[in-house]
């Protein structure tokens, strides 16, 4: 394995000697390239999302396992889900090594104990309808690395998000999204280049997967749960353009439907509001 998040950043070398400024304009430089790398893992990703939507319909689980930066921006992945498209939290699920504590207090060495991913798949009774992710950006932290193994051993369909080529998380899955994005600005620090792309993979396969699903019409997020002020607002907007309604029969269908956006769009297709 070609350890390149590991590496040392040559354009970096200096990097304590330079004005703030010059500073952020290299490490900006050098987040213009995330992109690029993610747009190569497209065709991987999409097979993730397809079976994610294809396990959800079915009453599946989409499971985001990772360890430090990684598993954070699984679990804020799967916390956007519920709000963003009306599915549960038990539907799109994040977990990270070490417990929701780690989330906020680092537990580094969580990410080595191999058995505690095990214990996790078992403890979800994980099946074939699910789709289990594993997200490590060096591809090599055990607890993630036993977590997908013993997923695919349940028969769950299993996908790997990495920044190495060829690692052992990749090998463990079915699918290897692998964005290479460089070394970084800091040798190591993963939460740099790495965790964006991450983040623009995670996006990806949640919002690919839940279109697939109807739970989004015209960029529209036509299965939100509107909980405040500025989402009763937007609300009201979806539904308007959604079902082509004016504004008093919007926000009447949504009174009848608990503020739930799809509801009413559906009791106004059904001529119900």
């Amino acid at each position: 394995m070609t350890n390149i998040t590991e590496q040392r950043n040559d354009r970096f070398g200096d990097m304590d000697a330079l004005s703030t400024e010059e500073l952020m304009y290299r490490i900006n430089d050098e987040d213009a390239k995330v992109a690029a790398a993610v747009r190569l893992t497209i065709p991987q990703a999409a097979a993730a999302a397809e079976h994610a939507a294809a396990g959800i319909a079915k009453g599946g689980r989409l499971i985001y396992v990772g360890a430090g930066t990684s598993g954070r921006l699984g679990v804020l992945d799967a916390s956007e889900c519920p709000p963003t498209f009306g599915v549960s939290y038990e539907t799109v699920q994040g977990h990270i090594a070490g417990g929701y504590g780690a989330l906020i207090h680092a537990a580094e060495g969580a990410e080595d104990d191999a058995e505690a991913g095990i214990e996790l798949i078992d403890s979800l009774d994980v099946n074939a309808d699910d789709t289990v992710i594993g997200i490590s950006a060096s591809g090599g932290a055990r607890y993630v690395i036993a977590a997908v193994k013993r997923a695919r051993e349940k028969g769950a369909y299993t996908a790997a998000i990495t920044s190495n080529p060829n690692t052992p998380l990749g090998r463990a899955a079915e699918t290897e999204i692998a964005a290479i994005t460089g070394a970084e600005a800091v040798a190591g620090s993963t939460r740099m280049k790495c965790g964006t792309a991450q983040k623009m993979v995670l996006n990806m396969i949640s919002t690919c997967a839940m279109a697939r699903l109807g739970r989004i019409r015209g960029g529209l997020m036509t299965d939100m749960v509107a909980t405040n002020e500025k989402l009763r607002e937007r609300a009201v907007g979806i539904v308007m353009r959604a079902a082509s309604v004016d504004t008093e029969r919007a926000r009447r269908a949504l009174e009848l439907a608990n503020m739930d956006t799809g509801a009413a769009i559906r009791l106004i297709e059904r001529g119900e509001a």
